[in-house]
């Protein structure tokens, strides 16, 4: 891997971590509010995050690069409702989307075959996570301020579990 495409893996390992921070910091705003369900909800994104941070690391030094760790920016702490919550958590996928996609281009312009396959699986995963992250929201719109409703998807939101992958290379 050339030194371009290694700081850029670099720096999307960096995000990677830095989702993990932000949704840490989102579990634990549910926490605080007594939201459990959405507090774990949050929590499995964080494996989720952890997870693709690692895929990262793993394939820098699988390419013989050298992985470099930057300081984590700091996040949000506070939001102003659950809905509020989702909003910047989806907004935040779109964000990794995008720079997933411009990590892609940069790998194509470089000729770099192994790291256009490496990412495709990025790819597909970005659109699940932009795809759940925006139903939980939609759903979140629609109940609007009813209690009974943002406990139904408390309790519905408890139920995630993080299931890590069987295999070494996902």
């Amino acid at each position: 891997m050339n030194k371009k495409l290694e700081d850029a893996f670099n720096d999307q390992l960096n995000a990677e971590l830095h989702s993990a921070y932000l949704y840490l910091s989102i579990a634990a705003y549910f926490d605080s509010i007594n939201l459990k369900g959405f507090a774990n909800w949050m929590k499995a994104q964080v494996q989720e995050e952890l997870l693709h941070s690692m895929k990262l690391y793993n394939y820098i030094i699988n390419r013989g690069g050298k992985v470099k760790l930057s300081p984590i920016g700091e996040v949000g702490r506070e939001w102003e409702s659950p809905l509020n919550a989702f909003e910047a958590t989806y907004e935040h996928e779109c964000y990794i989307t995008g720079r997933i996609n411009d990590l892609m281009n940069l790998a194509r312009e470089e000729n770099d075959n192994a790291s256009v396959i490496f990412l495709e699986w990025f790819i597909n995963e970005q659109v699940e996570e932009e795809a759940t992250t925006d139903e939980k929201l939609q759903e979140l719109k629609m109940i609007g301020d009813s209690t009974p409703g943002l406990f139904m998807i408390d309790r519905e939101m408890g139920q995630r579990v993080f299931t890590p992958p069987t295999t070494q290379s996902e």
